[in-house]
């Protein structure tokens, strides 16, 4: 069993020292998604709402969420982002009325620890900015899972969800 390390001796919290750490290329891959209803899927795919280009501004604030994570998740490490690619797919079911927006986050950064917690959280703020800019319409979205699917670097390797 793998060790939890940022707990220190007096068994309170702490920020890992990851300066012993050899610098690799690390890259992650997270996925979520939001659930909508039909109007707001054709509103935000004919750019017809009210506010804008839904996946524009969408993709916007997860490039932001990317870069600024560490400044809201408490122990995660500042890291140099060097590119970041957010992808949104529809997943629809016309007889059942199921218009899902699959969101995936990827980013890639060089250094001490991994890029996981930034592309959860970009993942993460790209489907809340879908819901803040479609809740005039319709407050009963649901934000799906989300997950990690891939990340590769580091002294654990890569990892691959299988499920996903």
């Amino acid at each position: 069993m793998k060790e939890f390390t940022h707990l220190n001796e007096q068994g309170r919290a702490r920020m890992v020292d990851v300066s012993a750490k050899p610098e690799t290329v690390r890259t992650a891959k997270a996925r979520t998604s939001i659930f909508v209803n039909q109007d707001i899927y054709i509103q935000i795919k004919e750019q017809t709402t009210k506010k804008g280009d839904v996946l524009a501004v969408a993709q916007v604030a997860g490039i932001m969420a990317v870069k600024q994570t560490s400044a809201i998740i408490p122990m995660c490490h500042p890291i140099p982002v060097l590119g970041i690619d957010i992808s949104f797919e529809w997943q629809i079911d016309e007889t059942n009325q199921i218009y899902e927006l699959v969101i995936d986050v990827e980013a890639k950064t060089k250094g001490s620890t991994g890029i996981e917690m930034e592309v959860l959280t970009g993942a993460s703020v790209t489907a809340l900015t879908v819901y803040d800019m479609c809740k005039a319409l319709d407050k009963g979205m649901v934000i799906g899972q989300t997950m990690l699917l891939t990340k590769t670097g580091g002294q654990n390797g890569r990892f691959q969800r299988d499920d996903a």
